[in-house]
């Protein structure tokens, strides 16, 4: 299925995964798939990039159920049926056990850590060796505001993060993309969107930071590419090609 501006999308993405390396020969590589415009851009422009690229790689998506009532997944599985693009719901009843058994007053952080551990044994169960995320380059700029003004300490995520327990690495191939381009992307090809169920949706610390970084950015001109130049050239751990 051809998908407009697909070829823009790859461009960012290509040199972040030739630039750190993320995909290797033989590779199967899960892509978690929230349902958000991130992750179905992801999957879509990684299954795009597997046409072609010289080393060769296995794609799986992976949805993590939160135990939500009424979460209709269906249109992920139409999408990936398409794509041909083996897909697998696991299911959690995290959301139940954050809100309704812990009563988390902050639950995103636990969410978070459920989500992620879900997700990481899930790709291991099939067999593959690297799980994609949909960070994209506004959410690097976000995690380091995050990290910085409630955690008083210079970080971020990295491009690649080998998690030694698991023996699995996470990457992140959309690091270059801006959100912006991938709400174009989504939009522009009428892509299936499933909802966020969950409570807080909106109203995170993330969603502050998101905030607060466009206000500032009315006053100082290309704020964002400054800030992710100096995460890239700094000393955090990954980031220094």
């Amino acid at each position: 299925m051809k998908r407009r501006f697909m070829k823009k999308i790859l461009s960012y993405l290509r040199r972040a995964v030739d630039d750190y390396n993320m995909i290797e020969e033989g590779d199967k590589v899960a892509v978690g798939l929230s349902g958000g415009k991130d992750s179905i851009a992801l999957m879509l422009a990684l299954n795009s990039l597997k046409r072609f690229y010289p080393k060769k790689f296995d794609l799986v998506a992976i949805t993590v159920a939160m135990g939500f009532d009424n979460t209709d997944f269906s249109p992920l599985k139409e999408l990936c049926e398409k794509e041909n693009i083996e897909y697998v719901i696991e299911e959690t009843k995290t959301g139940q056990i954050v809100f309704d058994v812990r009563k988390e007053p902050n639950p995103c952080s636990l969410c978070s850590r459920m989500r992620s551990g879900a997700l990481n044994e899930a790709a291991k169960r099939l067999g593959c060796n690297k799980v994609a995320l949909g960070h994209h380059f506004d959410d690097v700029i976000e995690t380091f505001f995050m990290s910085l003004f409630k955690e008083g300490r210079i970080n971020c995520f990295s491009p690649v993060t080998y998690l030694d327990r698991m023996d699995i690495t996470k990457i992140r191939p959309l690091i270059y993309l801006p959100e912006k381009e991938i709400r174009y992307f989504v939009n522009k090809n009428e892509l299936p969107i499933v909802k966020n169920p969950c409570p807080v949706d909106g109203v995170t610390t993330r969603q502050y930071m998101k905030d607060l970084i466009k206000n500032l950015g009315k006053d100082t001109k290309d704020l964002k590419q400054h800030i992710f130049h100096a995460i890239k050239t700094s000393e955090i751990k990954g980031w220094k090609i």
